[in-house]
């Protein structure tokens, strides 16, 4: 498994490749792991926190097991320390995802940011960005905030 989703990953990165379907969810997963990724490393320290909520993330969209999370997050972290903005993720999901599905990431980006129970300057300002990338609207950027909010149980702000 791990050696297909290098082999995918190879492609993925490079530009005017084909993948197959299974190829596109692993480009998805990939694309939103390293999103995740990113907004766990916004502020200045890594919780223990964060890290559960981004495999929670991972594994209730993706149904994914421990091996196929370990291998997905190995590569989004690969990607991540290639890449030199957002683009390449925001793209992938752009081009695979419908609104409704990118909402969902915008939430699942907000859980991660709201895991360690605050919020930093420098992650609500890589949330607009993202979501502003994904082309998801106000209302619904802000409906996201605050379905996160909730399940995260924090007060309203």
């Amino acid at each position: 498994m791990i050696a297909g989703l290098k082999e995918f990953f190879s492609q993925f990165i490079e530009p005017g490749t084909e993948t197959d379907d299974t190829g596109d969810e692993h480009a998805l997963q990939v694309a939103t792991a390293a999103l995740l990724l990113e907004m766990m490393r916004m502020d200045s320290h890594i919780d223990e926190e964060e890290r559960a909520a981004i495999a929670e993330v991972m594994r209730e969209q993706f149904r994914l097991d421990a091996d196929e999370f370990a291998a997905i997050r190995n590569l989004a972290e690969q990607a991540a320390q290639k890449a030199h903005d957002y683009y390449q993720f925001t793209s992938m999901i752009n081009q695979r995802c419908d609104a409704a599905q990118k909402v969902r990431i915008v939430e699942n980006l907000w859980r991660v940011a709201m895991a360690d129970g605050h919020l930093d300057a420098h992650e609500l300002h890589l949330m607009r960005k993202l979501a502003d990338l994904l082309h998801v609207g106000h209302a619904d950027y802000v409906a996201a905030k605050q379905r996160a909010r909730e399940a995260a149980k924090l007060p309203p702000g």
